[in-house]
């Protein structure tokens, strides 16, 4: 099955936020007005379970979330491209403002969900209801984005799923029947699925990076995307790579600078 993949230079997600980082660019970042109440909504790693517009639900992708810390910095990932931005609040409500968000581009699927959060998120302010682990977001028009608390994942133990590939700064999601997932156990290997085959290899955690010996594979034959994107995750063995953990998403990046993306299984 044919997959297109963008390559993008300034991503429709900015072109949303600009009028709202206008609209806010007087606020300070951080402040909390008299009677704000955020309590429960900073300081916690909040992944994306969707959003509802117009009464239409759209799912997120695997690693969609939204963080902010006490003093109003938000950040976070909209499904393909990472943000950043300032938040300020009032009574229950928040507002997002000043964002900056990254240029990777991604298959349609991924691109048409960030547009659309990234719409609701920049619709001016939004009401907040936390819900014990749960937290909703509301936009004066009703539409809705559904959010859910999730705790750090440990780099070992914790089975990653892989979401995407990445080199010269364009990220292509993996083929919808793809397998893959890499495990790093306590005993210094690593062990998974690389789209059709399984593989396991040595792993030597240090210094923030990863280093993979020989891989040793299964050798059976599947789709032709599937064989092509598993070529691509066997270039991170016999060779070191740093890993970057964030919450619960994982990114490694080879020497050559091809990346994977991946995370956490529920």
């Amino acid at each position: 099955m044919y997959r297109q993949t963008h390559r993008i230079t300034f991503t429709a997600a900015v072109l949303a936020l600009l009028p709202l980082a206008a609209a806010c660019g007087s606020e300070k970042a951080g402040t909390r007005p008299a009677g704000a109440d955020v309590g429960g909504i900073t300081g916690v790693h909040w992944a994306v379970d969707g959003v509802t517009v117009d009464g239409t639900e759209h799912d997120a992708p695997a690693g969609a979330y939204v963080t902010i810390d006490d003093n109003g910095k938000a950040q976070g990932n909209y499904g393909c491209n990472h943000f950043n931005a300032r938040a300020s609040f009032d009574g229950d409500r928040i507002r997002l403002g000043d964002t900056s968000v990254t240029e990777m581009g991604c298959e349609d699927k991924p691109m048409k969900f960030e547009e659309t959060l990234a719409r609701t998120l920049a619709d001016g302010a939004l009401k907040a209801h936390v819900d014990k682990d749960r937290l909703t977001l509301t936009t004066d028009g009703g539409d809705t984005v559904r959010l859910s608390k999730t705790e750090d994942a440990s780099l070992l133990g914790t089975r990653w799923n892989v979401t995407a590939l990445g080199a010269d700064g364009v990220a292509q999601s993996l083929p919808e029947d793809a397998e893959a997932h890499l495990t790093f156990g306590e005993d210094g290997r690593v062990t998974g699925r690389l789209g059709c085959n399984k593989v396991t290899s040595t792993a030597t955690v240090r210094d923030g990076n990863i280093t993979l010996g020989t891989p040793s594979t299964t050798r059976m034959m599947c789709d032709a995307s599937l064989m092509a994107a598993e070529k691509r995750l066997l270039r991170l063995f016999d060779g070191t790579v740093e890993y970057r953990l964030d919450h619960r998403t994982l990114t490694l990046t080879s020497e050559n600078g091809e990346s994977v993306t991946a995370v956490a299984a529920e």
